[in-house]
């Protein structure tokens, strides 16, 4: 069974994944199961690298924890682009 934690980890980050998209202009290329993992993995790379700066992220909120994700999203679309265009 899914427990609130992981059921609002998915919602959060499909949110997130499909804001950075628009950000990022990849939308048209992504799907919901791709929104949501991009949001996920966005909001592990967004608290990894603030924690690298030394600011406490077990502490923030909501809104703080969503926009964590939506950078921590972008900057993985971002490589993605990067990467994906050279070839």
């Amino acid at each position: 069974m899914l427990t609130w934690g992981i059921l609002s980890w998915i919602i959060l980050g499909g949110i997130a994944g499909w804001i950075a998209s628009k950000f990022m202009g990849t939308d048209a290329q992504q799907g919901i199961g791709l929104n949501i993992v991009v949001g996920i993995v966005g909001g592990l790379l967004g608290g990894f690298l603030l924690s690298l700066l030394g600011v406490d992220v077990a502490g923030f909120g909501i809104i703080l924890s969503m926009l964590t994700a939506i950078v921590g999203a972008c900057i993985l679309l971002f490589g993605v682009k990067a990467i994906a265009g050279r070839r």
